[in-house]
């Protein structure tokens, strides 16, 4: 046995024999009795040397300008009235504005004074635009004058942007301009939540106009854009894939790295120790193909490419990527990727692509594919279990995560413009209803049975490799298509 390294992200993982591993994976393997000394989730992470985004939306650092708008005198009479202390909601707001930014990783930059009349909104504007800022934030803290046509100076910009207005800083008659304006979105409300889930949003808008996806497929290399999504998508030749796998080495690490894998899986039916191991170099290749190529999400032609020779397909180096949070599509899929980028960007949690069928018996779609991420209730909560199978081609080892039963999940499918067309996300909501059993069934390894509420017809279910997963987050999803200017069908 080769005893070099794999040059990237296996070091970390100490040594174990082979013939101890082997001996270890003939058995079946059940849950977290096995995994004693080791299965804190911070020690296994740091154990696992996960993958980081290696691109530009890695170390993408996003710049909001905020401001506040109102009178520069008295309330008076007129709303939100002498009873309001517009002097303390500044000092609320900017404080919370200051922490949810610091959260984020974002750099706020926030208007000293108020905005005391139109021109100053314009020219504050005007500034923002210059700097190329990533997205502007108003709070209203006042209704009268110049403060709601200021809030139309922001909503024409050229940058995404987000209104905040807490109860007495608005009327219907204010917000129904509104209400459809693509690139702004309104919050209506005291519960400053949404307001810094807004900032969240112009975050991961901004993440992903920088986000840099390596496609392998075909033999050709070149630079695209992935419609008006701001996705640059890298391609590369399957052959750069297939050179680096038979390269990586079986070192002590990589299968130090597997027997780690094994120990966490419920069980083990029909996949090998040896399927785990060719599995996971793919995770050692594609993390050196990121950092080669500069990439922040990764798909391949897996299939076209891998289906008929001795290389593993990455359905495990997959699974395990979107666990680290690096959006990983399969079957150099593009419109999944953006779905997946909007799930891991937004949501801090993997999302699963996945193959629709319908169940005509109950109403339901079961969500069918051999790759799914474990991590589904967010990358620093507990993995749900799974169970290590092969492939439903008979070949290779898949991870077929256990879905949770009454769940509540969204379902995301974002369709590529065309030209000057805008892109479209169909989105629904629902709940697990079950996990189905593959065999007896055939078809994907996982494969998940969800009741959505729209009442669509099954047989006619739109889309195809839709991203599923946990919450329900339709009504979000619809907030960031608006300010990202998508179309949005619900199903």
């Amino acid at each position: 046995m080769s005893t070099g390294r794999c040059p990237m992200h296996c070091h970390a993982y100490g040594c174990v024999s082979r013939r101890g591993f082997l001996k270890s994976s003939t058995a079946l393997l059940a849950g977290p009795a096995l995994l004693a000394g080791c299965s804190s989730m911070e020690r296994e992470r740091v154990a696992m040397a996960p993958i980081r985004q290696q691109g530009p939306a890695g170390g993408y650092r996003s710049t909001l300008w905020a401001a506040f708008v109102r009178r520069e005198e008295e309330y008076g009479m007129w709303w939100p009235g002498a009873v309001y202390d517009g002097e303390a909601a500044r000092s609320l707001y900017a404080g919370k504005m200051a922490e949810t930014a610091s959260q984020l990783g974002a750099d706020l930059n926030l208007r000293p004074k108020p905005i005391y009349s139109l021109a100053e909104g314009q020219a504050w504007v005007a500034q923002a635009e210059a700097a190329k800022a990533d997205g502007l934030v108003l709070v209203m803290l006042d209704r009268q004058r110049h403060s709601w046509p200021t809030a139309k100076e922001v909503a024409r910009s050229k940058i995404p942007s987000i209104v905040y207005s807490p109860l007495g800083s608005s009327f219907t008659t204010n917000t129904v301009h509104f209400a459809e304006t693509a690139g702004c979105i309104v919050y209506s409300t005291d519960d400053f939540g949404q307001a810094a889930y807004g900032m969240k949003m112009l975050c991961a808008a901004a993440k992903m106009r920088n986000t840099c996806c390596v496609v392998i497929k075909g033999d050709r290399r070149f630079d695209a854009n992935l419609a008006d999504t701001g996705i640059t998508l890298r391609h590369i030749p399957a052959s750069s894939f297939i050179e680096e796998y038979r390269r990586t080495p079986e070192s002590d690490t990589l299968i130090r790295m597997a027997d780690q894998y094994m120990r966490r899986a419920r069980r083990r039916i029909g996949a090998t120790g040896q399927d785990v191991i060719n599995g996971l170099r793919s995770y050692c290749v594609a993390g050196r193909i990121l950092e080669r190529e500069g990439g922040d999400a990764i798909t391949m032609d897996c299939l076209g490419a891998l289906g008929n020779i001795d290389v593993s397909l990455p359905c495990i180096a997959w699974s395990r990527m979107n666990d680290d949070g690096i959006p990983a599509a399969c079957e150099a899929d593009t419109g999944a990727v953006a779905s997946l980028v909007m799930t891991h960007y937004l949501f801090d949690r993997p999302g699963f692509q996945q193959d629709p069928v319908a169940d005509t018996s109950d109403d339901t779609i079961i969500g069918a594919h051999c790759s799914c991420a474990t991590r589904l209730n967010g990358y620093d909560q507990p993995a749900e279990p799974f169970d290590i199978k092969h492939h439903h081609g008979n070949r290779d080892a898949v991870p077929r995560t256990i879905w949770r039963p009454g769940q509540r999940v969204t379902s995301i499918d974002l369709l590529p413009g065309k030209g000057q067309e805008p892109s479209t996300v169909l989105v629904s909501a629902g709940t697990v209803m079950e996990n189905k059993q593959v065999p007896p069934s055939g078809g994907c390894v996982v494969s998940v049975k969800v009741k959505f509420d729209g009442g669509q017809e099954v047989l006619s279910f739109p889309g195809f490799h839709q991203i599923f997963f946990y919450g329900d987050y339709k009504e979000q999803v619809r907030d960031f298509c608006q300010l990202c200017g998508f179309g949005t069908q619900v199903v």
